[in-house]
């Protein structure tokens, strides 16, 4: 078993995703001996904006590249072949200005290539990237999904469930921190709920796994 593990909050050892991805994947290799864990920090090494140097690998361009499309098209490829050799990922998601942080974006703009993780067909867009299970730790500082009007604003959970899905990721999860900025009751509230979902989530995966067995 092969587990991608990713980190995208800039704020460090502050940050309330990473907490979150690191007891999901303690409690994912508790209940799966022998995970393979791959660690992708996207603060740390973020591929740079996606550019027309970058572009070259999607329009089919293997003649005659410049040396700055052959390092951007060796990132790509780092990035693409990594993700397609997960069995299981865990993104740390973090709500940034109602979205997604920058360099989680560039991550996913380099991951959506033609012919690696979906293709078009007469009958419309086809995932290439099936089988995967996604478990993204959201976290949020403020309380989005109990009203029209904050699930309105949150593109955060909304995208990545689309993009994933139209890679062909069916089976994506999401350990939900909320209102981690409204003190610190409410602070321990979302985590303590987060927690639950994670064991929650564990002993599924090891009941799936006893009756595989």
């Amino acid at each position: 078993m092969q587990l991608l593990h990713i980190d995208s909050a800039i704020t460090g050892a502050h940050s309330v995703s990473r907490q979150l991805t690191a007891q999901i994947v303690a409690a994912y290799q508790a209940n799966h001996p022998g995970t393979q864990v791959s660690y992708l920090d996207l603060v740390a090494s973020a591929p740079a904006h996606f550019t027309m140097d970058a572009m070259a690998l999607r329009t089919g361009q293997t003649e005659g590249l410049s040396e700055a499309q052959k390092r951007e098209n060796a990132v790509t490829e780092q990035l693409v072949s990594q993700f397609l050799a997960a069995d299981v990922v865990v993104i740390g998601a973090p709500l940034y200005n109602f979205s997604i942080p920058s360099q989680l974006k560039a991550w996913i703009d380099r991951i959506a290539q033609p012919g690696r993780t979906f293709r078009y067909t007469a009958n419309g867009p086809e995932g290439l990237a099936k089988g995967k299970t996604v478990i993204i730790a959201s976290t949020r500082g403020g309380v989005y999904s109990t009203s029209e009007g904050g699930q309105a604003m949150e593109h955060q959970e909304s995208y990545l469930k689309v993009v994933l899905g139209f890679f062909g990721v069916t089976d994506v999860r999401f350990v939900r921190a909320e209102g981690v900025a409204m003190g610190d009751a409410a602070k321990a509230a979302a985590l303590e709920s987060a927690a639950q979902a994670i064991r929650s989530q564990a002993a599924a995966n090891q009941a799936q796994a006893t009756q595989a067995a």
